[in-house]
């Protein structure tokens, strides 16, 4: 065992015994236990890992179907009833919803809705939330159309999806060498579609498996929340010019790549004048009644014990209308037209589309996850309990695998008739109206900007790359100025000089409170950030500044001056020290207006190898101008650094002229010392 004096009571020598009454205390170090080696470790983690036995069992499948846990102690008295209006809830929110985030997958309908209800399924028994439900997800589905669009084209499919009216799934074939070399002679249009959002919805969820597995559900909180709001800003703008074209009634282009949300507009405008009359007014109608319906629920919330079902309204009203109206037939209405009915035969994804958008499922599982975990997060924030986030990659991870394998191998179309006739226009005002949330985020913008402008920078970046380039191109310049923020804040943190609050032991900004005392002949220098190779010269460069002098070139030119300076009028004791209060004692210091440097290490997170040496460097420049270099308030971590690189010597005593525990212990040992030396020099 070590000792260490608290030096705010005094030093005295190591006990053991319990301090009386009088006397100081001491700190006695615990010895560390003796650090394993590699090899040990992980012979260690092995051996735990594969021992066997039925309670390890038992808590293994808890683990990983956590509803065997809860399900013992589920009360149906107490829950039953709320659950069962929850659901319902969810219910018919999801179901308009599902049906109209179908073309932003490219897919038909009746897809969405099946994949939305064996997700729930899944992450009912392995979620570890007790309030997310899982189901198709705005941006994800326009992630997956971007790319079963591309492979559309690269296909040679022909994309009449965009055309008005209904057609044969067997007509979008079209004889190519691309679909004879990817074996398509009996696939057409819908069928390849559902093949391209199988493969990459499965390597997705074999992506978010595999992080499970490894433990890596930290991953996602390195997506930031102005990151993630950024990103569903942008995404919801490419979403919102996605859908225009089906409000608008016009036939155009689906534009890929870059700049296509521009390219977009642009055929947009062009193609204003061919409007159809029926979807605009359709469309018209339709967002009038669920941005009212919405505003009403979101008035009368308190009061409504469950949220208007404005959207299932509407498409039911709407079908309706389009069916006995002929919509198609007399206006030329865009209408989701004819679904295959009966049974898929089951197939696995084919291997070489898998392989062909495995660099797309990489962002998909990103954004998946951070959404989920974050979603899952706030809820048991809310309702205080937590979750597990390498669970939660695991459930969101089996949705995505299990999902689209059981609707390849079930495809129930018994609904899809119903569908028939039901306007692309009215799905799209729904898509548009869900959006309304993510939009109206662009008005925090300001109070953000207030608060963090590196928050908001990453913001708008993400947001204006999204919308100006493509969603992945958003994601990634989001991490990447999350990342570049991150630096810049460690890279120049605030450096300041502090001074005294009046006669107490509280040391303050100078320049930021009026009053304040600044301690004779003492700088007190605080740097409010790490120090590592990154901001060192900042770390320098900022203390040179505040205090008026560049001790590294001063040193030099002294040395320059008085070779024998610094090395001949020092003793054995002053060359043990080094550095400490004694060690200036024989110098004849400059005439800078200080004698003594403190710098406050409490905001000091860190030191890495380059840090250090930036402090033994800047001590020994110290020394041969006569001015001390002190430390106060340092972390546990960042004395065991200190003490490891060599900075404190091996004697305890030089460790207690060089730490103190508060910044005011520090000036005040300085300026006591300051005073015996003043003294020792007037009687000599």
């Amino acid at each position: 065992m070590t000792t260490v004096p608290c030096r705010l009571c005094g030093r005295m020598d190591a006990s053991l015994e319990p301090p009386k009454q009088g006397r100081a205390l001491v700190l006695v170090r615990r010895q560390p236990p003796a650090p394993q080696g590699l090899l040990e470790t992980l012979k260690a983690k092995l051996m735990q890992s594969c021992t066997c036995s039925v309670p390890r069992a038992r808590a293994l499948l808890q683990d990983l179907i956590p509803a065997i846990r809860w399900l013992r102690h589920y009360r149906p008295q107490e829950c039953l009833a709320g659950d069962t209006m929850s659901g319902l809830v969810i219910g018919i929110i999801l179901i308009p919803q599902s049906i109209a985030y179908s073309l932003l997958a490219g897919l038909q309908p009746i897809y969405s809705l099946y994949t939305s209800f064996f997700a729930n399924l899944i992450y009912f028994l392995m979620g570890s939330s007790h309030h997310v439900s899982v189901g198709i997800f705005s941006l994800l589905c326009l992630m997956v159309g971007q790319v079963v669009d591309r492979e559309l084209q690269l296909a040679g499919l022909d994309r009449s999806q965009d055309g008005p009216g209904p057609r044969d799934n067997s007509s979008a074939l079209n004889s190519s060498d691309p679909m004879l070399a990817l074996g398509l002679q009996d696939c057409g249009r819908d069928c390849y579609a559902i093949r391209v959002a199988t493969a990459l919805t499965l390597v997705s969820g074999i992506y978010q498996v595999l992080m499970s597995v490894f433990r890596l559900g930290f991953v996602s909180t390195y997506l930031s929340q102005p990151l993630l709001d950024g990103f569903a800003m942008g995404a919801s703008v490419t979403i919102l010019t996605s859908q225009l074209k089906y409000m608008l009634g016009v036939r155009i282009s689906r534009h890929q790549g870059p700049g296509m949300v521009v390219r977009t507009w642009l055929s947009l405008l062009h193609s204003v004048g061919q409007a159809n009359v029926c979807d605009v007014v359709t469309s018209t109608v339709c967002l009038a009644v669920l941005l009212a319906g919405k505003e009403l629920s979101d008035r009368c919330r308190r009061h409504l014990r469950v949220p208007l079902p404005t959207e299932l309204l509407v498409i039911v009203v709407a079908t309706l209308v389009s069916h006995f109206g002929q919509l198609h037939a007399h206006f030329g209405s865009s209408v989701a037209g004819d679904i295959p009915t009966g049974f898929v035969a089951p197939q696995v994804p084919d291997p070489r589309l898998m392989w062909r958008v495995a660099l797309d499922a990489v962002s998909l599982a990103l954004v998946g996850s951070a959404f989920s975990i974050s979603l899952a997060e706030m809820f048991a924030r809310s309702h205080g309990y937590s979750i597990r986030a390498n669970q939660e990659l695991l459930a969101v991870g089996c949705c995505n695998v299990a999902t689209l394998a059981a609707v390849v191998l079930l495809v129930l179309l018994v609904l899809a008739p119903l569908f028939r006739d039901l306007q692309r226009c009215v799905l799209a005002c729904v898509i548009v109206v869900s959006l309304r949330g993510a939009l109206r985020k662009a008005k925090e913008l300001p109070q953000l900007w207030r608060l963090s402008p590196a928050d908001a920078l990453v913001w708008v970046a993400t947001a204006a790359t999204c919308i100006l380039v493509s969603t992945e191109a958003g994601l990634l310049a989001g991490v990447l100025f999350s990342l570049l923020s991150l630096v810049g804040r460690t890279q120049r943190p605030r450096a300041t000089l502090l001074a005294r609050i009046g006669d107490s032991a509280f040391y303050e900004d100078a320049t930021e409170f009026e009053g304040l005392l600044p301690p004779p002949g003492v700088q007190v220098f605080r740097f409010t950030g790490p120090l590592y190779y990154a901001n060192k010269d900042f770390f320098l460069q900022s203390l040179y500044s505040l205090t008026g002098l560049d001790a590294g070139r001063s040193a030099a030119r002294r040395k320059e001056q008085s070779p024998e300076v610094g090395v001949s009028e020092r003793g054995p004791a002053d060359r043990k020290n080094m550095g400490s209060l004694s060690s200036g004692a024989g110098l004849e210091p400059l005439a800078v207006g200080f004698h003594t440097v403190v710098i406050d290490c409490a905001p000091l997170l860190f030191l890495d190898v380059a840090g250090m040496a930036t402090l033994q460097d800047l001590r020994r420049d110290y020394r041969a101008l006569g001015v001390a270099l002190l430390l106060a308030c340092c972390s546990p971590s960042v004395r065991d650094t200190l003490r490891r690189g060599g900075f404190l010597g091996e004697d305890q005593g030089a460790e207690d002229e060089q730490l103190f525990p508060s910044v005011h212990s520090a000036v005040e040992a300085a300026l006591v010392h300051q005073g015996e030396l003043i003294t020792a020099d007037s009687t000599l």
